[in-house]
């Protein structure tokens, strides 16, 4: 590869606005334990409100003069113009893209198939909304590559800088050839977990949660009233969650899990982050909430399972393929061990979504896992058909409206 780019292209006028710091290694894609602070979904909705989450200097969609989003760990980011072309890792961005009406910049996004079927089995509930990701490179497939991101040439990065210094060779000079030559960097990936910020990062490195990170993006695309339209949705949906929770003592325990070989990873429900937006706000009962894994998840066997032996048990990616919940709960079925938790003798296995969730994917998610959980506050979730849409809800017993977040989508506010 050509490390000295010198070809000036359209998309040269994009620039980051501040030096990159430099990063450590951190060893594989996800290390790094859960933090202990967090920002509640009703205090990310007040601050969101008073227009204090999203930093920027910043007109409404469409303007044409210059302006900047700041965000950690990059700080000010300057854009000449809106971008028109997004590379994208994990799926969040891709969804807050489609929320603002610029789903079609996604030039690349995590397992495209994957992915995008997620995405899509929400969005065929809210009309005219869909994602194209057909085609798309996976960034990740083989590594992430210097020499892809030539090729895409992106007025935009939807990747932490500080996630892609602890990738195979990313060095400093690296990621700052990338943001002046081709475009900046916009992400932060370890709101995720609130934790596990790479050395070089950490010392001033801030948290969002889902929606104030969601907000950032929008000052990017110059969508600072659709997204405000878009989170009263949510705040409203979160309140009607709020208002019908049963008491702690009476909400059942449960636990998300991704079922491996003779194994569960088990991750926690109530711990800081973005990646439990879905989960967090439901209060469930952790079954594990007293374990301290090394990582991002844990590990246990089929016997651990049943001795903490929980009423609900949601398993991650459930509406995505070589994921669908029907063959989860044919294997629980059919295990000497598995075939005695209660959640499997009580039909309660149930298909949950991805944690790499944006704000259409949350809503949907928050809705599946108030159903599941609490079927007689928020009505019975109708089960998950591999292969189908997200299923149809009766109107009165959905946590948002569908027509109203599709108008908002697709531009009326």
């Amino acid at each position: 590869m050509n490390e000295e780019r010198t070809t000036p292209t359209r998309r040269d006028y994009l620039k980051g606005g501040s030096a990159l710091l430099a990063g450590g290694v951190l060893t594989g894609c996800l290390g790094g334990s859960q933090g202990d602070s967090s920002t509640t979904e009703a205090e990310s909705t007040a601050d969101t409100t008073n227009g204090t989450s999203a930093t920027s200097e910043s007109t409404e969609s469409g303007a044409s003069s210059p302006y900047s989003v700041t965000m950690s760990p990059m700080g000010d980011v300057e854009f000449d113009a809106v971008p028109e072309d997004a590379f994208v890792v994990f799926p969040q961005y891709a969804d807050m893209a489609v929320a603002l009406g610029h789903g079609d910049a996604v030039n690349s996004v995590y397992v495209p198939e994957m992915s995008g079927k997620t995405m899509n089995t929400y969005y065929d509930r809210l009309d005219g909304v869909s994602f194209e990701w057909e085609g798309l490179p996976d960034p990740l497939a083989e590594g992430m590559s210097k020499e892809q991101l030539y090729s895409l040439d992106s007025d935009v990065h939807f990747v932490d800088p500080a996630y892609v210094s602890t990738q195979d060779n990313w060095d400093q000079s690296d990621l700052d050839d990338i943001s002046s030559s081709v475009g900046p960097w916009f992400g932060n990936f370890y709101s995720g977990t609130n934790n596990g910020v790479p050395e070089g990062y950490s010392e001033n490195y801030e948290f969002y949660s889902l929606w104030d990170l969601f907000g950032k993006v929008a000052d990017v695309f110059q969508e600072r009233e659709r997204y405000q339209a878009l989170q009263e949705i949510h705040a409203n949906a979160i309140s009607t969650i709020e208002e019908n929770l049963p008491p702690k003592e009476e909400r059942p325990t449960a636990v998300r899990v991704t079922m491996g070989q003779e194994q569960f990873y088990t991750y926690h429900l109530n711990k800081p982050g973005y990646w439990l937006a879905d989960t967090r706000p439901l209060g469930a009962n952790d079954a594990f909430s007293e374990e301290e894994w090394p990582s991002l998840w844990g590990t246990v066997d089929y016997e651990t399972m049943l001795e903490a032996d929980p009423d609900v048990i949601l398993h991650l990616w459930g509406v995505a393929p070589d994921y669908y919940i029907d063959g989860v709960r044919e294997k629980l079925q059919n295990h000497p061990v598995g075939s005695e938790l209660s959640a499997v003798k009580n039909d309660r296995v149930f298909a949950a979504g991805m944690r790499y969730q944006g704000p259409i994917m949350n809503l949907f998610q928050l809705e599946m896992g108030a159903k599941q959980l609490y079927p007689d506050q928020f009505g019975e979730w109708p089960g998950y058909v591999p292969e189908e849409p997200y299923p149809e809800i009766p109107a009165e017993e959905q946590l948002f409206d569908r027509e109203r977040l599709a108008n908002v989508v697709n531009g009326e506010f």
